[in-house]
């Protein structure tokens, strides 16, 4: 075998690996682009979750808490209310953060206004 043939041997063997590898390196990278794709995937259904939590536990609890504070906001002598130990009773006198309620005649009681859960009709 003379050298010319050799060496022609020799590269045509050296770019028949180098496509090979190319070829290995390039379906490893499309594999790695797919399993990519796949944890993305599986974040779908977590974030499906953490949506449907907000709109069905976090913002209706956020909405009654605001009616609750304006509610609380709004009380005046005279309205009636429950607390949230279940005393009844007719507010008489309003201070900043505590009402004086009456809950029988002559028996008035102070309390925080956070206490009142609801007005009483």
């Amino acid at each position: 075998m003379s050298t010319h043939n050799f060496i022609r041997q020799s590269s045509q063997a050296l770019a028949a690996a180098t496509t090979a590898m190319l070829a290995t390196t390039t379906m490893a990278h499309a594999e790695g682009a797919g399993g990519a794709s796949e944890g993305f995937a599986s974040l779908i259904p977590l974030v499906l979750i953490m949506v449907i939590f907000y709109f069905l536990l976090i913002r209706p609890q956020q909405k009654r808490a605001k009616e609750h504070s304006n509610m609380v906001s709004e009380l005046k002598r005279g309205d009636k209310i429950i607390t949230g130990g279940g005393i009844h009773g007719t507010i008489s006198k309003v201070q900043d953060n505590t009402l004086t309620i009456e809950i029988s005649d002559g028996v008035n009681i102070t309390i925080q206004r956070d206490t009142i859960t609801s007005l009483r009709v």
